[in-house]
């Protein structure tokens, strides 16, 4: 082999040395998006139990309420005050948990975001 044989090898290599690192960056940014976009369902899907827990609680109230009417509240004290303990320990936990997907959804936004502007390919792809 001369020289010139050698040094085309030594470029074919070395070039396709750099498409592969370029695939494999390009390969883990897109599953790093995918992972990033399943963490984002999931706090989505621990909003919607969070609104669940909350209209649990409203709808009780609501049901109380309507049946005012026919009953005495002295007498059926001891009956509210625990349910009203439960009511607002269930508002309580769905507010917590809209509130901290709500933050999680946030967090994983700005980190696609960031993979976003590192991975021009991958932009076009995720909304």
């Amino acid at each position: 082999m001369n020289l010139q044989g050698i040094a085309s090898v030594k470029d074919f290599y070395h070039e396709r040395t750099v498409k592969n690192k370029s695939n494999e960056s390009t390969s883990i940014a897109i599953n790093e998006a995918q992972l990033l976009l399943a963490e984002k369902r999931t706090s989505l899907s621990v909003m919607r139990t969070g609104i669940a827990v909350l209209a649990l609680p409203l709808s009780v109230l609501s049901v109380l309420i309507a049946t005012s009417k026919y009953y005495d509240f002295l007498t059926v004290m001891p009956l509210l005050v625990p349910l009203g303990v439960l009511v607002l320990i269930l508002t309580a936990l769905g507010v917590y948990l809209i509130v901290r997907s709500m933050i999680r959804m946030r967090r994983y936004e700005d980190l696609i975001r960031q993979i976003k502007r590192k991975h021009s390919l991958i932009a076009e792809f995720i909304d």
